[in-house]
């Protein structure tokens, strides 16, 4: 019986996240990524842990359901998602600048950083974000808890106020699925 209660209070918690948000935020986003694909232009995703396997998902949801669909995929690319790349940086520079030393490398304005960070206060996403800034790349900022040093650094930030680290991942991929139904559609 007390692990159905901890069941139930999970549910209620992630529940009551959803029917609170201010979706302002997502329906910003969806602009943005259909500017970016009418502008042929890149998003990049960056996150540690299970941010960093929720950016790989994010990068596919952006690519192949769009695509099957009949609408335009999006140029997508997961800043966790070269392990080669990624070990690379940490070793060579530091852990502080993987995303924001291949954000450098790659991005131009016009395209579209999205940083998912439970906490939103990650010394390497947040490096990455003020690269964004320096770059004239748009930022979001997907986060839980308080929102953290993120939410100030982005463009467009998306905030659930949840201090729990499984339910602000996710509402990370309930964005990316909102992100990709919408794109699914006509612009």
């Amino acid at each position: 019986m007390k692990s159905l209660k901890q069941i139930t209070q999970y549910a209620a918690s992630l529940a009551d996240a959803l029917r609170a948000q201010d979706w302002a935020g997502v329906d910003r986003l969806v602009a943005a990524l259909r500017k970016l694909r009418r502008d042929g232009h890149t998003v990049y995703l960056c996150g540690n842990g299970g941010s960093a396997a929720n950016a790989v998902h994010w990068a596919n949801d952006l690519v192949y359901p769009l695509a099957k669909t009949g609408a335009k995929a999006l140029r997508c690319v997961s800043l966790t998602a070269n392990v080669a790349t990624l070990t690379c940086l940490a070793n060579d520079l530091s852990y502080e600048q993987v995303f924001s030393f291949s954000l450098k490398a790659a991005a131009q304005k016009g395209d579209v950083l999205i940083a998912l960070s439970g906490s939103g206060n990650s010394p390497n996403v947040l490096r990455a974000l003020e690269a964004a800034r320096d770059m004239g790349v748009t930022s979001c900022s997907i986060t839980g808890f308080d929102g953290g040093k993120a939410n100030k650094l982005s463009d467009i930030p998306i905030h659930f106020p949840v201090p729990d680290m499984q339910v602000a991942e996710d509402l990370q991929m309930v964005v990316c699925h909102m992100v990709m139904r919408q794109l699914c559609r006509p612009d």
